[in-house]
């Protein structure tokens, strides 16, 4: 900074940063003493592994040309089998076990690097300790290598004869031991973080590990920065991240800040930022040195400072592929091409054999046989050369003995999710009675839902964990922590707090990180923030939140882990904030959005709806459960001398509030209702004047449109008649598409109220008014029913 010439003649000096508890380490060639050591004959076996390893890499990309990532799962490969082979506890013959070192591959672009080492593994074993095998679902096989990027209806043969798995491009939980889907921008770092937060609330300082698998290039996405500062301010000591640092994405080789000049995309590097954030890091000046690495993670394991760890290693990526940096990201060499029958030199060479060249034409049944025979080759080499998987069976049985003699359990006072399945007293109806609000009370939709959420905390022995885009206290979300904690969640310092800080206004890392402590099995995750934000935010997070819950199912058949997604302030009662936050939209971004059973939207407009709607969307085991509510407070209204059914009778997901006298003289048409504002409008101020009209109407409201379509068909027809959708007009607090399973006609549509009626964002100003301009206010909706009803009279 001395010769820095300034216009102002201020000169500029040196930043200087806050001291961070956090420890850094530098492991290199020249570190001595390693803080282990093998020796010098067993780390030859490790690169005979790695060797076999990298070719499995390559012939994997061969066979399902021009897709697939080998680059990444190349550089990664000294890594990650340093934690399967020696470092992680677990019992290879149990994938289920909630006890077990977890490793997620947030960096989902490596899955073919995952398939193929889990398939070593396996076959390591299989040759080296058989009995230490699962049952065979619970396997990843060689031949299930064949399913690579392949659909589940594929016909060949092979596939079909071998039962082979279909292993997704991106991981998926049909993989054993992979508890969270990933692969979309940032993501997957979050869902581990929230993975290895559910493991150490659960079962405390003995807690199984969560390490977490990325590169560079996918820390450069900003909710993975939110997930870091999460991470450190919750104390995950339990966290272990390893970072592949190749300095290649899919467009730049140079990626980050470094010694060469400033990186294309950031000015960083990611030791720096994730000390920055109060990470221990270590730095391995040779990721392709198994001394460095194994030496890197042992003292990874033995941080007990109360912070995350980082294991940041200087690799390349597609190592001795033939094809290196960025051009092997999402590209290899082409099919049977000679790059590709090079790339399996170094593997011939080292083993003295030749690995069969591609014979006959390309149909999928030949491709797929010249795949199993490589393969089947492969297999030979290993059953040739024993001292591999025997050195590897050992290492496995290890594994498990360790996380055995470990007995980790959940903490006495942990979490016990499984009450609120098994209790027979959590029910939605009747209510408990602080839960139960009478007439005239003021409530608040949100403050109802905080005070079923506490409640439910305090039956399930804080088994609920909540998060707020800092706005916990104005969703009433905070209210998770009455008489239980205060402040937020630390595991050291503060761990009875169930309100958890996602690095601040964060909704992306919010839902992932979420999404992640319920996947783990022994929590709900719940996020709170405006409907505005959250729906659109965590759109991805939900949808792979249902994409890890469906797969699990499928492998194991336990049901779906569910996350509470908060849609707060919804809708234009929150009119104060302007149309950037008093947004309708919303419930069209989650409603019958997603495959059946994986998200349901809740939209009660009555608070002694909450609670019954709570409980039934959470039976219903659900991955996403998104409630929906208002800000102010509404009064109570007298549910017995309006005429309307019980509260309880939400849990149907639509109700009729009045239903047409078949017998009268005249016919006045259906209306159907959704949304707390339009509701409570048109209960208070409408239905008298449609009353005192005397029109003979069917009125319905919608309180969940999933929980309604999941009732057996005849029920379905029995509560809302199909015919009645081809003559109704609707009236909803939020965007026209949600109403079209309700609203059938043309005429409907034209007639039915909505906030965007008027072709336009609403503007600013008091709820009253903010409907008003939507024409849903009392006036507008006695005009607009009236109209309609007089139309039907005269048809």
């Amino acid at each position: 900074m001395k010769n820095v010439q300034t216009s102002s003649g201020v000169l500029p000096t040196e930043m200087t940063f806050l001291k961070r508890q956090a420890l850094h380490y530098q492991i290199s060639e020249a570190t001595r003493p390693l803080p282990f050591q093998p020796e010098t004959s067993e780390l030859a076996i490790w690169d005979r592994m790695d060797i076999i390893y990298r070719t499995l890499c390559g012939i994997l990309f061969n066979f399902v040309p021009t897709s697939g990532h080998p680059g990444g799962s190349i550089s990664s490969g000294h890594i990650v089998a340093g934690l399967v082979f020696q470092w992680m506890d677990y019992d290879l013959s149990d994938p289920c076990r909630g006890d077990v070192d977890l490793l997620s591959y947030a960096a989902g672009h490596k899955a073919m690097g995952l398939y193929a080492m889990w398939a070593l593994r396996n076959e390591l074993t299989r040759v080296g300790r058989p009995n230490l095998l699962a049952e065979e679902k619970f396997q990843l096989r060689f031949e299930d290598l064949l399913g690579f990027r392949r659909n589940p209806t594929q016909a060949t043969p092979l596939f079909r004869k071998f039962k082979a798995k279909a292993l997704d491009g991106h991981p998926t939980c049909i993989v054993p031991f992979i508890k969270v889907a990933s692969g979309p921008s940032g993501v997957g770092v979050p869902l581990s973080f929230g993975l290895a937060l559910g493991a150490l609330d659960a079962y405390g300082k003995n807690a199984p590990r969560i390490h977490v698998l990325e590169g560079e290039g996918g820390m450069t996405p900003g909710r993975v920065h939110e997930a870091l500062a999460a991470a450190a301010s919750a104390g995950l000591s339990n966290t272990i991240m390893h970072v592949d640092f190749n300095q290649a994405s899919i467009d730049s080789n140079h990626v980050c800040l470094d010694e060469n000049g400033p990186g294309e995309y950031v000015q960083w590097n990611p030791a720096e930022l994730v000390h920055f954030h109060g990470w221990n890091v270590i730095t391995v000046a040779d990721g392709f040195d198994f001394a460095q690495v194994l030496a890197a993670q042992k003292l990874a394991l033995d941080q007990d400072n109360g912070r995350p760890t980082a294991v940041v290693y200087k690799t390349i990526k597609g190592w001795k592929y033939g094809i290196e940096g960025a051009a092997s990201h999402g590209g290899g060499h082409k099919y049977a091409s000679d790059g590709y029958y090079q790339s399996l030199k170094e593997f011939e060479t080292a083993f003295g054999v030749e690995l069969p060249r591609i014979t006959g034409n390309n149909s999928p049944d030949n491709v797929e046989q010249n795949f199993y025979n490589t393969l089947m080759a492969v297999r030979a080499v290993i059953e040739k050369n024993r001292d591999i998987p025997e050195y590897f069976g050992e290492k496995i049985a290890a594994a498990r003995q360790r996380v055995d003699s470990r007995k980790r359990t959940v903490r006495a006072d942990g979490p016990k999710l499984s009450v609120l399945y098994n209790d027979p007293s959590i029910v939605p109806a009747p209510a408990p009675a602080e839960l139960t609000y009478k007439p005239g009370d003021s409530v608040t939709l949100r403050g109802a839902l905080g005070d079923a959420i506490n409640h439910l905390t305090k039956m399930t022995s804080g088994a609920m964990l909540a998060t707020a885009a800092d706005l916990a206290g104005s969703t009433s979300i905070s209210t998770i922590n009455k008489d239980i904690g205060k402040g937020f969640f630390h595991a050291q310092t503060n761990p009875k707090s169930r309100l958890v800080a996602v690095g601040g206004i964060c909704e992306d890392a919010m839902g992932a990180f979420m999404a992640g402590v319920s996947s783990f099995g022994q929590h709900i995750g719940i996020t709170s923030s405006y409907g505005a934000f959250i729906a659109a935010m965590e759109h991805v997070p939900a949808r792979l939140h249902g994409i890890s819950q469906q797969s699990w199912e499928w492998l194991t058949g336990e049901p779906y882990n569910t996350w509470i997604m908060v849609n707060a302030h919804a809708g234009p009662k929150t009119g104060e904030d302007g149309p950037t936050h008093a947004d309708p939209q919303p419930l069209q971004l989650l409603q019958e959005c997603f495959p059946q059973r994986v998200l349901i939207t809740l939209t009660p407009w009555d608070a002694n709806e909450v609670w019954p709607l709570l409980i039934a969307g959470l039976q219903a085991r659900p991955a996403v459960l998104a409630p929906f509510v208002t800000r102010p407070a509404d009064k109570i209204l007298d549910r017995a001398h309006l005429g309307l059914p019980p509260a309880a009778t939400a849990v149907k997901g639509a109700y009729a509030i009045r239903r047409a006298d078949p017998h009268a003289k005249k016919y006045h048409g259906t209306i159907v209702l959704q949304g707390n504002a339009v509701a409570v409008i048109f209960l208070n101020d409408v239905l008298p004047e449609l009353e005192k009209k005397g029109y003979n109407l069917n009125i319905f409201y919608v309180t969940s449109m999933e929980l309604f379509r999941a009732l057996p068909a005849d029920e379905q027809e029995k509560i809302f008649p199909e015919k009645l959708a081809y003559e109704a007009m609707g009236i909803t607090d939020f965007t026209l598409p949600t109403m079209y399973y309700w609203i059938r006609s043309n005429e409907g549509l034209r007639r039915s109220l909505y906030p965007f009626r008027g072709g336009h964002f609403l503007g600013s100003g008091q709820a009253e008014k903010v409907l008003e301009e939507a024409g849903v206010h009392a006036a507008g909706q006695i005009k607009a029913v009236s109209d309609y009803a007089e139309a039907i009279a005269k048809r």
